[in-house]
């Protein structure tokens, strides 16, 4: 029996964030009816057209969902909504913000009829304040949390190169309904949960927003090196570069005895400490490169991995898919997709003696006729 076996959610979703909550669940065993545009559906099958045909993010959400298309301002496809909803665990919407009460689709509406319901929303800045009505995408929470302008060269900032904000966001929405559904189980009481994508990824931001207002200095925007921990970043070697990361002074003293062979660098008044490490940055990453000098790159691991010093080799997002770790622990599963067959990465959790659903991803509006037959029989039957 799957975790999540006989849970019904329905989800009136888009894009990133709600899709990620709800496929987690979908892998878990629930059911997940998931509601789409009549013609268009969820707008992120229109952002790329990588795989297969399909839209990379949409295969990465969807998968073990069945699609029905409703156009909610139909009374017909309303009324439908609405016996999908009576005998549903769980909803989940992250609409434009108003859209879900003109609807009918809020928390206080579900829950007046149906106390025991679960209501997910998730928007971008909260119920109330004067963002509440603004609308959000990724890269623009990313702006107004700060990680933009903590990401970067001191020239020029960046935005994170996956949808961060959305993900973080999906997740609290995904631990959150988890929660209540247990709660549910042992009081019989639904919740009404909301989700901020700005709350979410403030969250995340937490450590860079502390050492910025209480350390009285703008944010350290060192590329790929981290901006306050020394060494920990990319290092040149003959034929590329490795990464290494020091966390300690006990690793510090392993690095300059086994690695730089440089034993008299542990003492040195320079690097004593790592607030003195990330002052001597330049300097410290001369050393160590000068170090490196005439070895390649897997010559400088090789050594790294003997002192117990942790480190990487810079992969791109395809190698990674060729990943030797993921490939010798058997990660990859295929699931099947409108244009074919690909390989996708498990759910993270490894739960012993469990294999996660990983159901195929729908066509738009695949499950529409099957929803409306079963959902429109059990409304016609005598009470």
């Amino acid at each position: 029996m799957q975790p999540l076996e006989g849970i019904t959610v329905v989800a009136v979703e888009q894009a990133v964030a709600a899709p990620f909550a709800t496929r987690q669940l979908a892998d878990l065993g629930a059911r997940v009816i998931k509601v789409e545009r009549p013609g268009t559906g969820d707008f992120a099958r229109g952002y790329d057209r990588t795989v297969h045909g399909q839209s990379s993010y949409f295969v990465w959400l969807n998968r073990g969902k069945e699609s029905v298309e409703l156009d909610l301002k139909a009374p017909a496809d309303r009324a439908l909504l609405g016996a999908v909803i009576d005998r549903a665990d769980v909803v989940v919407q992250n609409l434009v913000p108003g859209a879900a009460e003109r609807l009918g689709l809020d928390a206080g509406t579900l829950r007046a009829r149906r106390p025991e319901l679960i209501h997910c929303s998730i928007s971008g800045y909260g119920p109330g304040g004067p963002y509440r009505s603004k609308k959000a995408y990724d890269l623009l929470v990313q702006c107004e949390t700060g990680l933009v302008m903590s990401t970067g060269t001191p020239e020029a900032p960046a935005k994170a190169g996956i949808s961060i904000a959305d993900i973080a966001t999906g997740m609290y929405a995904y631990s959150g309904i988890l929660t209540a559904l247990y709660r549910l189980a042992r009081t019989g009481d639904g919740a009404s949960l909301h989700v901020a994508m700005i709350d979410a990824l403030g969250e995340w931001m937490s450590q860079p927003a502390y050492f910025a207002a209480y350390g009285q200095e703008p944010p350290r925007r060192t590329g790929a090196a981290h901006p306050s921990i020394a060494p920990y970043g990319p290092y040149r070697t003959d034929d590329g570069k490795v990464f290494l990361g020091v966390q300690n002074d006990r690793e510090w003293d392993a690095l300059c005895r086994g690695v730089l062979l440089r034993p008299e660098l542990v003492d040195d008044v320079r690097f004593r400490t790592n607030v003195d490490r990330v002052t001597a940055r330049e300097e410290l990453t001369t050393i160590i490169e000068d170090a490196f000098r005439g070895l390649a790159a897997e010559e400088a691991v090789d050594r790294l991995e003997r002192a117990g010093i942790a480190s990487a080799r810079l992969r791109t997002p395809e190698q990674f898919t060729r990943h030797p770790q993921l490939r010798a622990r058997n990660r990859w599963r295929a699931i099947e997709t409108p244009g074919g067959p690909v390989r996708a990465l498990q759910p993270p959790v490894e739960v012993t003696g469990h294999e996660p659903v990983m159901g195929p991803v729908p066509a738009l509006g695949q499950h529409t006729e099957a929803i409306r037959a079963e959902f429109t029989a059990a409304e016609e039957v005598p009470a």
